[in-house]
């Protein structure tokens, strides 16, 4: 690594883009402190992919994560919906919302079809031109390519191309550049750590920039569909952009570092320290998710003949927080007055609190599982 160029600048008509070297080759690792991240990063990993085998149903909670990812990922690209907001059906949207609110629940989509497609699609360039199809459907950037390769400049911060901070490679070489990517990926000869190399095939994804527009979004999907394509997680339970939210300066302060300093080696720790501290933070959420569900089946249990009600309520509680009494009821196949009934048992038990502060048109939110996800 000590030996890596990261690229270099060609001049075009009044600005200079920059054209990364390619990443499919033969790499060294020789640095103790990285080896020791990594192999912190490789345990905790470990520990949360265990809860993949041992959590009942957890699918219903991966629901969730997966929902803060969308939020997350989207907020680093100034989209403003929060999960609460994320929850809620189309037309109960405020229409000045609505715009960030389908971008959300596209990012959403885009994860859960990306992750059913590994199933019979290799990670590759047509699975990460699918996911960026399904992102950008219908929503603002449905005009600028969706699922194809741009073709044309794009860049990065400024108001125009000349005063930008970064201008990717010119976009005749994003099939080359993808390409050896994909090689990269796919190549078993010569062995790099799996971490570090989802962390360069990032690092390289986000400064090709092959789309017109979703590219933050659709880099940051990336990593976990490359930890559950390689068996790393069975399931999808860890995502970065909270991570790279909160440290967001550091976050693009980095990947630039590689390109202008060749800096590699401080990319990979940052890299490495997210994962870190995001399965930390995984593995705490899951211990405190089966800690409330023992505390809210003693709960319900005094409910009686209408605890087997509630605990149906609750498992949809468990991937869906909010909910209203006509909601309940269908889950459950009983009258409105019973459905009123059942939540207002839910409300007096403490697991659901009512958010709209109205008579009618009542909201609940599973409040304390909620707060598990912030």
């Amino acid at each position: 690594m000590k030996k890596f160029q990261s690229g270099h600048y060609v001049q075009q008509d009044l600005y200079k883009s920059f054209q990364p070297s390619p990443i499919n080759r033969a790499w060294a690792l020789d640095n103790m402190e990285l080896i020791q991240l990594l192999g912190q990063a490789d345990r905790h990993l470990g520990r949360l992919d265990m809860y993949s085998d041992y959590i009942p149903n957890i699918d219903l909670f991966i629901r969730m994560h997966v929902l803060k990812e969308a939020t997350q990922s989207s907020k680093i690209e100034g989209t403003q919906t929060n999960m609460e907001e994320a929850l809620l059906e189309k037309e109960d949207v405020p229409l000045n919302k609505r715009d960030d609110w389908e971008e959300v629940q596209n990012y959403v989509a885009a994860i859960n079809e990306a992750i059913t497609k590994l199933e019979t699609l290799p990670f590759s360039a047509r699975l990460i031109r699918e996911a960026h199809k399904k992102l950008l459907q219908g929503v603002r950037g449905k005009h600028k390519q969706p699922g194809e390769f741009r073709r044309s400049q794009n860049w990065i911060g400024g108001a125009t191309i000349n005063d930008a901070v970064f201008v990717p490679p010119v976009h005749h070489s994003i099939g080359e550049l993808m390409g050896d990517v994909e090689q990269f990926v796919h190549n078993d000869s010569d062995y790099f750590p799996e971490l570090l190399k989802i962390a360069l095939v990032h690092y390289q994804f986000e400064t090709i920039h092959p789309f017109q527009d979703g590219n933050g979004r659709v880099g940051r999907l990336l990593i976990t569909l490359y930890l559950v394509s390689k068996g790393i997680l069975k399931r999808p339970v860890l995502y970065l952009s909270d991570f790279f939210e909160r440290n967001r300066t550091h976050y693009y302060d980095n990947l630039m570092r590689v390109r202008e300093k060749n800096d590699l080696l401080q990319w990979f720790r940052f890299f490495l320290v997210g994962i870190i501290e995001t399965a930390k933070s995984g593995i705490k959420t899951f211990d405190n998710i089966l800690k409330l569900q023992k505390e809210v089946e003693v709960k319900i249990r005094s409910l009686g003949s209408r605890t087997a009600n509630a605990r149906t309520v609750v498992n949809y509680l468990y991937q869906q927080p909010l909910i209203d009494a006509a909601k309940a009821g269908e889950i459950v196949s009983i009258s409105p007055a019973s459905a009123y009934k059942l939540v207002a048992d839910l409300e007096q038990l403490g697991i659901l609190k009512e958010i709209t502060g109205g008579k009618r048109g009542k909201t609940y939110l599973f409040m304390e599982y909620m707060q598990l996800f912030k």
